[in-house]
């Protein structure tokens, strides 16, 4: 092994695969709250319709996360446990396309919010439909790294 790689090795955050799908968990859950919370305080500026915002963003979230979400949290629990080294780099719960999607998405996200370009009023159903189906992937990590025996079996076994 070359001396970058012994020095990389060293200093890498390396975490067992088990907790690097918690780390997953937080972040997803820390993502869909912070959506969550701050569509639902946007929303409460503009209470006119309320519960027909609320229950779209609700259908919405369900939607997203049943065609698209489920899958997404999947892959990347199934990459996690099947990840080369037994203690990954804490980074890790992302690949690169990943990271540059969330880079992408936050910073739209805040453009949005800051420029005014669409009204916080319908920003706030947005936020609200995308945090919901975040918030509800965050448990399958939960799930799987509680889980990780059983899971992890299956998962290497899948391939």
């Amino acid at each position: 092994m070359s001396s970058i790689n012994l020095l990389l090795q060293t200093y890498k955050p390396g975490i067992p695969k088990r907790y690097l799908l918690f780390v997953a968990a937080a972040v997803w859950t820390f993502a869909g709250g912070m959506l969550l919370f701050r569509g639902f305080t946007m929303l409460l500026l503009y209470p006119q319709m309320l519960w027909l915002k609320i229950g779209g963003s609700l259908i919405g979230g369900i939607i997203f996360f049943v065609l698209m979400f489920s899958k997404i949290s999947y892959k990347h629990t199934h990459r996690i446990i099947n990840l080369q080294h037994e203690h990954p780099c804490f980074f890790s719960f992302f690949n690169w396309r990943s990271y540059f999607l969330m880079l992408i998405m936050m910073s739209s996200g805040i453009f949005l919010r800051k420029t005014g370009i669409v009204p916080l009023e319908y920003l706030s159903v947005f936020y609200v439909t995308m945090g919901i189906p975040l918030f509800l992937s965050a448990f399958r990590f939960y799930y799987n790294g509680f889980n990780y025996q059983n899971v992890s079996t299956k998962l290497t076994s899948d391939n």
